[in-house]
């Protein structure tokens, strides 16, 4: 029988989770709640602002985007276009940084830089920071992409707080087996624009990376369970409802992406306390 109301098969979900028995709730589930981009339905992407509010309150998981400009230093952007943030034409990567200091996004808030993020979060313990690496853009050339994972991998280990987790993740594999094979402690992240399958397992075994970023849409619990038996760590996107991370905790995750993390968080605690967002 098909459901006739406004209820989604997500919100069918929430009810299940609030119907569930105390002996249920009892067994407690974990998950880490991150920020996307800062926290990008709630603040404006990727700017100081953004880590600076989430951080106040309570959120203590980050994603953020790394792009190289032409004179090899290193920004907080998702897009290489300036366009959809600024109005103006251009890319990050054909722009000079002395440039991009005097841009402002649409908001008016300054292009962040990753000294100046990094700055941010040096005093800060025990957070959790995804570093993407945005080198998929025609320009990121062997040697520049040499030079730009050294510089993003050295220079954000040198701020990490104590007890901090930093991850380097990617879409892009060559930069991931550049780390790897230069750096043997690095902790690594495979990006895919899908669902948790057998294939992306094996993807990550030829990598030899333990961690992977996936789709929530197309991932089961059943390949879940399968990867972590096998010492895979799970992160799942994007959030950008409390259903999704609703049901990210139903298929098991052991990472949540979120674009409201702070309603998230704040919901979860007033309504699921048996889910711990360590």
């Amino acid at each position: 029988m098909k459901i006739q109301s406004k209820f989604t098969f997500l919100a069918v979900v929430s009810l299940f989770l609030f119907a569930m028995p105390e002996i249920t709730r009892a067994q407690q589930a974990h998950v880490k709640l991150f920020a996307h981009r800062g926290g990008s339905y709630e603040f404006e992407e990727n700017t100081l602002e953004a880590f600076r509010s989430s951080y106040g309150q309570g959120i203590r998981g980050f994603e953020t985007d790394i792009r190289i400009t032409r004179d090899g230093k290193l920004v907080i952007f998702h897009d290489s276009s300036l366009e959809r943030m600024t109005g103006l034409e251009g890319t990050i990567e054909e722009t000079d940084s002395a440039a991009l200091r005097k841009i402002r996004t649409k908001k008016g808030s300054p292009i962040l830089f990753l000294d100046e993020f990094l700055a941010y979060f040096q005093d800060k313990e025990g957070v959790y920071i995804e570093f993407e690496m945005k080198t998929n853009h025609p320009l990121y050339d062997e040697v520049t992409l040499k030079k730009y994972c050294d510089e993003l991998y050295k220079r954000a280990m040198a701020s990490r707080p104590q007890g901090s987790d930093y991850v380097f993740t990617s879409f892009d594999k060559r930069p991931l087996r550049y780390l790897k094979s230069t750096y043997p402690g690095v902790d690594l992240l495979f990006i895919k624009s899908a669902g948790l399958s057998r294939e992306v397992i094996q993807e990550l075994k030829e990598l030899g990376i333990t961690r992977v970023g996936c789709k929530i849409e197309g991932t089961t619990r059943k390949m879940v369970e399968e990867a972590k038996k096998q010492g895979i760590t799970v992160s799942l996107w994007p959030g950008h409802t409390i259903n999704d991370f609703i049901l990210g905790v139903g298929l098991g995750a052991d990472y949540l992406c979120s674009d409201i993390p702070v309603e998230v968080n704040s919901w979860v605690r007033g309504n699921l306390p048996w889910v711990d967002l360590q």
